[in-house]
């Protein structure tokens, strides 16, 4: 058994639709609301944790248009890798956010994405993939790509990530398992095991076999309106109680959910994820304010 991995935390940076909450011109409850819970930024986490040999990780998974906001809300400072869901504008189009992290880390960053999705990665951000033809020696995040298929996992840093099937409408996207790779320990295994699945609207058989024996469940859960490609609340509180994860947390939430009246009326063990919920082994709310350093500590490059 190798050492452990510490201090895990799964931080949800952004819980909201493609719109983000509030919607631009919108008076409805949730876009008015006062209640910090109502105010979601796009659909993105990352998962932070100290390695074996005590370096600091960060894996993001999406990087959507508000990663900037989200990044300096909780002050990142690195980015070991990027798992991508799929190729929508809603979780890729901050990906040249990250060109920061290359430059506090210097070195280049893993992203980890299914051959649609990269090849979508690609034609968007040509300036970055094909850095060579831009008319200026521009400052472009620099990638390394890997590719994902579904049931392979890829272990990183003493975690083991395994992409699992899931339906978005027709489209065909990733979701993840997390967990500890193989022989090696977690200090305190909560949130862990964790299965993340956001604009989901179906579960192919072949997945449901990981998503057994679940600690933590993230649900797609839109709204109470029939939506073709995100379940209902309520399609999702019922394939969270088949799932039977000790915790389900739903998230890509609408502006028709007002979060103080919609959280109350879900069972126990199921409840409204929020921007800047953090899980930890002691630790289940708000993440603590981040207190911002005077002088940068030295960054550990994230190594291949």
């Amino acid at each position: 058994m190798l050492d452990a991995v510490k201090d895990l935390r799964f931080l949800f940076l952004g819980t909201g639709t493609s719109g983000g909450i509030p919607v631009i011109a919108c008076d409805c409850a949730a876009c008015t609301s006062d209640d910090p819970r109502d105010r979601r930024t796009r659909q993105g986490a990352a998962v932070l944790w100290t390695d074996a040999d005590g370096h600091e990780r960060c894996v993001l998974i999406d990087t959507t248009p508000d990663l900037r906001e989200q990044a300096l809300r909780h002050d990142l400072r690195r980015c070991d890798a990027i798992l991508f869901t799929h190729s929508h504008v809603d979780h890729v189009f901050g990906l040249d956010e990250v060109r920061r992290f290359n430059a506090v880390m210097k070195a280049p960053i893993d992203i980890y994405a299914d051959e649609h999705t990269m090849q979508a990665l690609r034609r968007v951000y040509r300036h970055i993939f094909d850095k060579n033809s831009n008319i200026n020696d521009s400052f472009v995040a620099t990638l390394i790509p890997r590719p994902l298929e579904p049931e392979l996992p890829i272990d990183l840093h003493g975690l083991r990530f395994t992409p699992i099937r899931l339906l978005h409408g027709k489209m065909p996207i990733l979701g993840f398992r997390i967990e500890a790779a193989p022989d090696v320990r977690v200090a305190h295994a909560p949130p862990l095991p964790l299965a993340y699945c956001t604009d989901t609207s179906g579960i192919p058989t072949e997945t449901w076999a990981y998503l057994e024996g679940l600690d933590t469940l993230v649900l797609d859960g839109l709204r109470q309106r029939h939506h073709p490609t995100h379940f209902t609340i309520d399609r999702a509180v019922d394939h969270a109680l088949q799932i039977g994860a000790r915790r389900t947390w739903l998230v890509h939430i609408a502006h028709e959910v007002l979060h103080s009246e919609v959280d109350q009326t879900l069972p126990e063990g199921i409840a409204l994820a929020y921007d800047a919920l953090m899980l930890s082994a002691d630790h289940e709310g708000p993440a603590p304010e981040p207190v911002r350093q005077t002088k940068s500590a030295p960054i550990e490059p994230p190594g291949h």
